[in-house]
């Protein structure tokens, strides 16, 4: 049988363009599932994605058949509603990496009882971590009253604790001080969260816009805030490593421009204004004071640590920092986290061009549902 497909398709050429759109799902293959998607989240990390969506291959996860379009991958679930595998029957609650469509087809490998892996040949040469997806009645991770945070959160905690395991690794490249730009995003407070458990934890600076300073503020995980027109006012002498969620050139000249050689790293992650990025690359800089900005290619760091401590090693010491900030975001006396909940195709787009434009509260959450 085949499925009409509504599906949401972004202009890769300006991301701030997306629509809705109906296709033919095609006949399910032999060997593949046809799922539902229920509810996913949709935050800044999406913007991400789109923004790095040809350096990074994130539009070929999900292909739409139009060279000038895409979609834009998300985390959240999904149900089995056809089969043509046995070990997955119709019905089965799924978690992982989506198009913001109505549904997906997948081909998955051998089926475990915690997950399989999407083998479709289109995938082959991604990255792994986004191919795998969790059964979620064998997950003992999963809560069903707790969905939003895992899928606003846990990717982007997954981030947040490999940028920390990766300075650390590296000594911190031997910084007093690690600055952190767009400060109120999800990712990079994570990161600071993270950085500030270590028992030989370096100070955190966040940057932020004066709009945002006063949530940065509240969260209590820095060690201390500045505006970004404040960045030329820092203490210049304080060897420094840069964690840039921003992703603006002129965030990044700035912060260049003021440490100089005393910045040891330059770390390029996301790119929260990425209108200001407007197709400069995570690795503009060949001008700039101090190190060249490097790319942080989260997977990498996935599959040294695998190496070294095994995937249920690094799988449990993720686990462990998540529990803990999972408190810590939802403290009833000082939550971090709103989660806004938004119902249907006209709220699915309305939240996405609100991301698009910057215009987000950092204290929401959006999880979003296709009905």
């Amino acid at each position: 049988m085949t499925q009409t497909l509504h599906r949401f398709v972004t202009d890769r050429a300006d991301i701030r363009r997306a629509r809705w759109e109906t296709a033919d799902a095609g006949a399910l293959p032999e060997g593949g599932v046809r799922v539902r998607i229920d509810a996913f989240a949709l935050t800044a990390n999406n913007i991400t994605y789109a923004a790095f969506g040809e350096a990074m291959s994130y539009w070929a996860f999900f292909p739409t058949g139009d060279a000038a379009t895409g979609h834009v991958p998300v985390w959240g679930f999904a149900t089995v509603v056809e089969s043509r595998l046995p070990a997955l029957a119709e019905g089965e609650r799924l978690y992982g990496y989506w198009p913001i469509a109505s549904h997906a087809t997948l081909l998955p490998g051998k089926v475990r009882e915690g997950g399989f892996v999407d083998v479709s040949p289109h995938r082959a040469k991604l990255p792994a971590v986004y191919n795998h997806y969790r059964r979620c009645a064998a997950d003992p991770g999963y809560d069903a009253a707790r969905e939003a945070e895992q899928a606003l959160l846990q990717p982007l905690f997954t981030t947040a604790f490999l940028i920390d395991d990766f300075l650390h690794d590296q000594g911190v490249f031997g910084a007093r001080q690690v600055l952190l730009s767009s400060a109120s995003s999800k990712t990079a407070y994570a990161t600071a969260f993270c950085l500030a458990r270590r028992a030989d934890a370096v100070a955190t600076l966040g940057l932020t816009s004066p709009a945002h300073a006063a949530f940065v503020r509240h969260l209590g995980c820095y060690a201390g805030v500045a505006e970004y027109g404040q960045v030329a006012t820092l203490d210049a002498g304080v060897p420094s490593v840069f964690v840039d969620f921003n992703g603006s050139p002129a965030v990044r000249a700035a912060v260049h421009g003021r440490f100089g050689d005393q910045l040891h790293y330059s770390c390029a992650v996301g790119v929260t204004d990425w209108a200001a990025f407007a197709g400069a690359g995570p690795g503009a800089g060949k001008a700039l004071p101090g190190p060249r900005p490097v790319f942080f290619f989260a997977p990498a760091q996935i599959e040294k640590r695998s190496a070294d401590w095994g995937p249920a090693g690094l799988q449990a010491r993720i686990g462990e920092a998540w529990g803990a900030f999972v408190r810590r975001v939802s403290d009833p006396a000082r939550p971090w986290l709103h989660v806004a909940h938004g119902h249907g195709p006209e709220a699915i787009a309305r939240t996405y061009t609100a991301l698009a434009e910057g215009h987000v509260e950092p204290r929401d959450g959006h999880m979003l549902h296709m009905t």
